[in-house]
């Protein structure tokens, strides 16, 4: 449930007051921007130690790859330093542009962009790589939070409320999971719950779960790719045996399981994983079971501990104290994209969930998924500069 004060507003963004948009503000959350800066350093040292043998298969060295990871850190820190000192709310104002720019782009992509492991996710211009699906997903979650709250006097009206929401998330969701169904699949459950907190009726959004479970199973079914890979799921649970982890059958998995299990609770040490050598995409889909391997339990653990303080912080300082329902439905938004993220990608490379291919943010090498990583703190730092508490202390004295 979100908060409000009665000062409050509820409407449309483009009737955003001057005396709104200057609103005095305090400094951005610090524990937001440490736990970030710890990631990107947990993330520099990770990728330095898994992509040695990229590096060699493609004939440059792990010195070049890891410094241009440490670059693409630093625009994606830029990149949220810029967008904190954006009003969250003039940012606001250009969402429905940009979700219909991402469809055009998601819709390119499918058309000519570059086919790796037998999907289309990415644009190659000016030899520069781009994923329209990371662009689209912060445009509709930030367009999902306008339009609750824009609606709010009416929320519970099918027509006037859930349609178009819906029909918004549903056209971006279908578009990405064309290519990339575990990126929609988390999408669509990051707008449901921002649509329960927004108070969309909780009839409607157990229907839509209902159609988005049926709709899923249906994207399973007519891929072989993705049956193949709930059925090593299932497999590697019911089925523990020493010719399976000899076979093809479940490769990703069983490697990274291996990389865990070798970790213990101390780790083997700093750049010692030999699981880097076998596993497929180390640097990327499946860093956190080097990390693993590296730094043992005890490291993992706070890996895990730095994502679940800046969930915390992001949904119980953040969103609930954020001025507005934009604010809260912004903030909450933003805090599970990064997050969630970062949880399903260690619960992949530890069999607790199927194979995805999802990044981890900060942690995994790659380019725009952490640009937009760092878009996304960004907007959780902006909203946290308008604390609705300190506000109440600055008006009443």
């Amino acid at each position: 449930m979100y908060y409000t004060t009665p000062n409050s507003k509820v409407g449309s963004i483009f009737n955003t007051t001057q005396e709104e948009l200057e609103t005095p503000v305090q400094g951005s959350d610090r524990v937001i921007l440490v736990a970030v800066f710890m990631l990107m350093m947990f993330g520099a040292m990770a990728v330095y130690s898994s992509i040695a043998y990229f590096a060699q298969m493609h004939g440059t060295t792990a010195g070049t790859l890891v410094s241009g990871h440490i670059v693409k850190l630093g625009i994606a820190f830029i990149a949220m330093l810029f967008v904190s000192k954006l009003n969250y709310r003039v940012l606001a104002r250009f969402s429905r542009i940009a979700v219909i720019v991402s469809w055009l782009l998601l819709i390119v992509v499918m058309i000519y962009g570059d086919l790796v492991f037998g999907a289309r996710r990415s644009l190659s211009i000016a030899g520069f790589s781009f994923q329209p699906s990371s662009f689209a997903a912060i445009s509709v979650i930030i367009h999902t939070a306008v339009m609750l709250h824009e609606k709010q006097e009416y929320i519970k009206d099918f027509k006037r409320a859930f349609l178009p929401i819906i029909i918004w998330i549903t056209i971006t969701c279908f578009l990405i999971a064309l290519e990339d169904f575990s990126t929609a699949a988390l999408l669509m459950s990051i707008c449901v719950v921002m649509m329960f907190v927004g108070r969309i009726s909780a009839v409607q959004l157990f229907a839509l779960i209902l159609i988005g479970i049926i709709g899923g199973a249906s994207l399973i079914m007519s891929s072989a790719e993705r049956q193949s890979r709930v059925t090593q799921y299932i497999t590697q649970i019911t089925d523990i045996n020493t010719d399976r982890l000899e076979s093809a059958s479940g490769y990703q998995a069983q490697q990274a399981h291996i990389a865990v299990a070798k970790g213990g609770f101390f780790g083997v040490g700093v750049g010692k994983s030999s699981q880097r050598d076998f596993l497929p995409a180390p640097y990327n889909d499946f860093i956190f079971a080097i990390i693993a391997e590296e730094y043992g339990i005890a490291g993992s653990f706070l890996l895990i501990l730095i994502f679940t303080v800046i969930l915390f912080r992001g949904v119980a300082v953040i969103a609930r104290n954020a001025p507005d329902v934009l604010g809260t439905l912004m903030a909450l938004g933003a805090t599970l994209m990064i997050t969630l993220y970062g949880f399903v990608n260690a619960a992949v490379a530890t069999g607790l969930f199927p194979v995805t291919g999802l990044p981890m943010p900060f942690i995994s090498y790659g380019g725009t998924s952490m640009l937009f990583a760092g878009v996304m703190v960004g907007i959780l730092l902006n909203i946290s500069k308008h604390n609705r508490q300190l506000q109440n202390k600055f008006y009443n004295g």
